[in-house]
């Protein structure tokens, strides 16, 4: 079972930047394209970035322009660099495969996630 580890999240005032990491226990990013996903108090999970086999990305609307996905496929390793941050992205931040025909269009395992607060 493929296991993810979130790291990078924190503290920040609005208007600041973050850099969200996420490890893959397995070399995966060929296989499956992966997400970048968050959950707020009292709100369902929800998709804010994407990105595909071959490196196209997608963003929600409320990511667009602000957050940008990446991945180093030889490090096992996804990010996600988030500027001019907003109180309303304040949430648990989870990385996982995109529902596909190669997953059983089901998530894999879940991590921890990695909180990230902003501050007004």
């Amino acid at each position: 079972q493929v296991q993810f580890v979130e790291s990078g999240g924190g503290l920040v005032q609005s208007g600041g930047s973050l850099r969200l990491s996420c490890a893959a226990s397995e070399s995966i990013f060929s296989i499956y394209g992966m997400g970048w996903y968050r959950q707020a108090p009292e709100k369902q999970r929800e998709l804010v970035a994407a990105i595909t086999t071959d490196d196209n990305t997608n963003y929600a609307d409320s990511g667009n322009g602000r957050f940008t996905i990446s991945k180093d496929n030889a490090k096992n390793t996804m990010y996600l660099q988030m500027n001019s941050l907003k109180p309303e992205d304040t949430a648990v931040y989870y990385c996982n495969a995109l529902p596909s025909e190669a997953n059983g269009w089901r998530p894999l395992q879940w991590g921890q996630g990695t909180q990230v607060t902003v501050k007004k």
